[in-house]
């Protein structure tokens, strides 16, 4: 019996940023998912990592990214990466919240963010800030990386959920654009989907927790 559904925010409720970082690679004639590999290396400590759980400013970022970007052989400031964080709201997955929550299920967010655009969804526009803060005020609970000094795929960051919720893994669900971070949720015995896609996200979670998402 699903009585909570944990969802990751970028990728997620938004369009994924992977999208944008291809397209900034197309348009400088960079390898396909150069960014990506940048992030992938040293993944607990590199600049990622250490922007994500505050450790480092926004400067000290764009310095460190282009460090560690120019020793895998391609020039790119981090000052670069961050406008492209942020995606385009999907209208239907707010609605799938929505519908979770109207049958009465907890809803919460665990996102990993940086200190960087307007609000916990990075914007770089006021709408784009309106619209997120607008999804933020639905969950009873949100974690955020940049706050909590934690980020996943670290198992803490899910635990403290659940003790804010509390709640048993077993009667969570949880959604991430990203394995890595399914693995820790489902590793805790939370019910993980991937989210390759909208589309995908929504009939997963429909299936799961049994009742019609969309009206």
């Amino acid at each position: 019996m699903v009585e909570a559904v944990i969802w990751d925010f970028g990728g997620v409720f938004t369009t994924s940023p992977f999208e944008a970082f291809n397209r900034y690679e197309a348009a400088r004639g960079l390898p396909h998912d150069f960014i990506r590999t940048v992030n992938a290396a040293n993944p607990l400590d590199n600049a990622w990592a250490l922007f994500e759980r505050a450790e480092i400013t926004a400067e000290e970022f764009d310095r460190m990214f282009r460090k560690e970007a120019l020793a895998l052989g391609q020039d790119v400031p981090g000052a670069d990466v961050l406008p492209l964080l942020a995606g385009d709201v999907r209208p239907r997955v707010v609605q799938a919240l929505k519908a979770c929550k109207a049958r009465g299920l907890k809803v919460a967010c665990i996102t990993n963010n940086v200190r960087s655009g307007e609000g916990a969804g990075m914007a770089r526009t006021s709408e784009k800030a309106a619209q997120v803060a607008e999804i933020m005020t639905l969950f009873d609970a949100v974690i955020e990386s940049s706050k909590a000094g934690v980020r996943k795929p670290d198992p803490r960051i899910y635990q403290m959920m659940l003790d804010t919720l509390g709640l048993a893994a077993a009667d969570c669900v949880y959604l991430d654009d990203l394995g890595i971070n399914c693995k820790p949720a489902a590793a805790l015995g939370m019910h993980a989907i991937k989210v390759s896609g909208e589309a995908q996200l929504l009939a997963d979670l429909e299936r799961t927790v049994g009742f019609p998402l969309l009206g």
